[in-house]
């Protein structure tokens, strides 16, 4: 994810709603991400899905990049391998969560992020955190609970790579906003992906995969991954997320877990019990109320 512009409401009206219709379409392919990951690694090792999606995603973004390689250099190796391993991370707790959870409670883990966010820059920088966000934090906090007590088998081990998967979201995003500068937006986007597949290899060194035999349902959800939600949606995301302020993109990707919650409905027949339900309500509460709050406020400002 990157930056958003700081100055967007002075930005042409159009372009706004481009972009709000474009990261609308975005956070579809993310959701969709979800149902054909969870398919794809029923049959493939989570991290070689990991490493074939990211390493064939970076060869198509070298012909997306055409003559603009001519550009690439050190100083955007570098920034590109720093963002590359906070999105390698990510992804890698993402796969292993996904294989261990149900579509619909990884939709809403992962999405913590937006609470994570707030809670580094204080850490680290000292930002002031609103009361809206504490109490985000709180309302998160109890819907970790009803999840934990819905589930058939607890928080379990996905659940808590999912959560985890949040924690480097929100590193990625911090990252990006810190690093990505002037750099070419698709040069850095090939650093990335390359960076997470070479890190998914050092992965399966340490951690060998057992003998995997896919079938073309595995197969046909891997392209999806490495066309759609990879290649297509970062690509969609760098162009027009700039043009919305952070508040506004914070919002549309709180559609990613609605899409994962239908989506896990619809084509893997999940269930989620009362107690799931609740938590996935509190969960969405928890990153939507604060954002709506900050939305009116930008708003008011504006005015």
């Amino acid at each position: 994810m990157t930056s958003t512009n700081p100055h967007a409401s002075t930005l042409d009206p159009v372009l706004r709603h481009r972009a709000v219709a474009w990261l609308t379409f975005t956070t579809l392919l993310w959701g969709g991400s979800f149902v054909f990951t969870k398919i794809g690694v029923r049959d493939f090792p989570p991290l070689v899905f990991l490493v074939i999606r990211f390493g064939v995603a970076a060869f198509l973004m070298i012909a997306l990049c055409g003559t603009r390689l001519r550009a690439f250099n050190v100083d955007l190796l570098r920034r590109g391998m720093v963002i590359g391993t906070a999105l390698a991370a990510a992804n890698i707790t993402f796969v292993i969560g996904i294989s261990g959870t149900t579509v619909s409670r990884a939709g809403f883990l992962n999405n913590l992020f937006v609470l994570i966010i707030p809670l580094l820059g204080f850490i680290i920088w000292r930002y002031r955190i609103d009361l809206w966000t504490l109490s985000g934090v709180l309302l998160a906090t109890i819907g970790l609970w009803q999840l934990a007590e819905g589930g058939l088998d607890g928080f379990n081990r996905g659940d808590l790579f999912s959560t985890i998967c949040a924690f480097f979201i929100s590193l990625h995003i911090i990252s990006v906003s810190r690093l990505m500068g002037s750099a070419d937006v698709r040069l850095l986007t090939l650093v990335q992906f390359a960076t997470v597949a070479l890190w998914g290899m050092v992965a399966l060194v340490v951690v060998p995969p057992p003998d995997f035999h896919p079938g073309p349902l595995a197969i046909a959800s891997l392209l999806y991954c490495i066309i759609f939600p990879t290649v297509i949606a970062f690509t969609l995301q760098n162009t027009w997320h700039r043009y919305l302020s952070p508040t506004q993109a914070g919002l549309l990707y709180t559609l990613d877990p609605v899409w994962c919650l239908l989506g896990g409905m619809i084509f893997l027949h999940e269930v989620l019990s009362s107690k799931e339900w609740l938590g996935c309500a509190l969960l969405f509460s928890a990153i939507l109320l604060p954002l709506l709050l900050r939305l009116i406020r930008e708003q008011r400002s504006a005015a």
